[in-house]
Order: C-alpha cells, then sequence, then structure tokens
C-alpha cells in the first residue's frame, strides 16, 4: 500500500480521534497537579475517565522528573526517522507490518503533539516563558481499566491498569502486528527455504 494512502486513511483518522479525545478531557476535567487524579466518570464498575498528566513514558516512567520533558520529547523524532529507514529498507512488507506502521505514526504523532502543546495550556504556568511552558508539556492520559487479577501483579494499584490514551492503544496493537508480522515473515523464509532445496 502507498504510504500517504495509509497515512489518509488509518493515520490521519486515528490521530484526531486521539486528540479530539484528549481535549475534550482537558475541557471537562478540572486540572490537577502532576500525577494527582480529580474528576472521575464511572461508565462502570471497571471502566473509568479520569484526568492523568503523563510528563513519562509507559506506566509514568520519569513523571515529574526535570529530564523526562526532554528526553521525552526528542524520542518520537528518534522514533519517526527509524520508522523511515526501516521502510526505505523494506521491514513492512506485509499487510500487517504497514498496518502496525500507520498505527505507529498515529501513536508517535499523538503524544507528541500533547508534548508540544499541553504545558501552554496549564493555568499554573501561564505567566511562564516560552521554554518553561514547552517543559511543562505532558500525555493526556484518561482511560483506566481495572483488569482481573492485575492486584496480584501489583498490589498497590487495586487492580487498575495505568491509565492511557488513544495513541498509546494504537503503540500497543502495533507492537502485536508487529509480531505476527515476524511470524509471517519467519514462514516465508521457510518456505523458501524448503523450495529452493
Amino acid at each position: 500500500m502507498n504510504l500517504k494512502k495509509l497515512i489518509l486513511f488509518l493515520t490521519l483518522p486515528l490521530y484526531v480521534i486521539d486528540q479530539i479525545t484528549k481535549w475534550w478531557v482537558v475541557f471537562e476535567f478540572p486540572e490537577q497537579p502532576l500525577g494527582e487524579y480529580g474528576r472521575v466518570i464511572e461508565l462502570t464498575p471497571w471502566f473509568h475517565i479520569i484526568r492523568v498528566h503523563n510528563q513519562g513514558v509507559a506506566f509514568g516512567m520519569g513523571n515529574g522528573t526535570a529530564w523526562a520533558p526532554i528526553v521525552f520529547f526528542f524520542i518520537p523524532l528518534l522514533a519517526l526517522v527509524m520508522l523511515r529507514v526501516f521502510w526505505k529498507k523494506g521491514v513492512f512488507n506485509n499487510q500487517p507490518a504497514i498496518i502496525a506502521l500507520a498505527l505507529l505514526l498515529a501513536g508517535i504523532f499523538g503524544n507528541f503533539t500533547d508534548r508540544v502543546f499541553q504545558g501552554f495550556f496549564l493555568k499554573a504556568y501561564e505567566l511562564e516563558s516560552f521554554w518553561t511552558r514547552l517543559s511543562k508539556g505532558y500525555v493526556v492520559d484518561f482511560i483506566s481499566v481495572k483488569l482481573p487479577g492485575y492486584e496480584k501483579i501489583s498490589p498497590a494499584s487495586g487492580g487498575w491498569w495505568p491509565t492511557f490514551n488513544v495513541a498509546d492503544s494504537c503503540v500497543c496493537v502495533a507492537a502485536a502486528l508487529l509480531f505476527i508480522s515476524g511470524i509471517i515473515e519467519e514462514r516465508k523464509q521457510k518456505k523458501s527455504a524448503v523450495v529452493k532445496d
């Protein structure tokens, strides 16, 4: 599939959904200090919508540190460069891998947009300098799900998986698709080796 079509029909809609849901949360939920929870919408006993500021990465690692906003500002840019290199090398050569690429792009752009812009909308820093507000950028996480048995792995969680968003979901599904893509490629190579013999 053509990369431009892929971005237009899969990456762009997912990016838009990610941003719409995050901005809805920002406008509907009161601003909270980093790592704290405020308003909760309990859709079911196991599915809640909340507003969480995440300056770190998965599971909130690096959240609240001075280095996280800087490091995680540049990592998405590096990831985009690497995806381009892998594309040129033909790594994305089957359907699951191509869909994974589209999902990765949506996830990277979605969370990177947050890191660039969200710090400018924090009332606590509205009088600060441009660079201070940029350094306060964070990813908006809002999906909170309780998983059966997770409290045994992480007792402090009470069974609640770390809060995430649409972009995070895209990246996780992409990882699964890349795993499937690897299996497909391995089977292709085995078949071609048998044919050659």
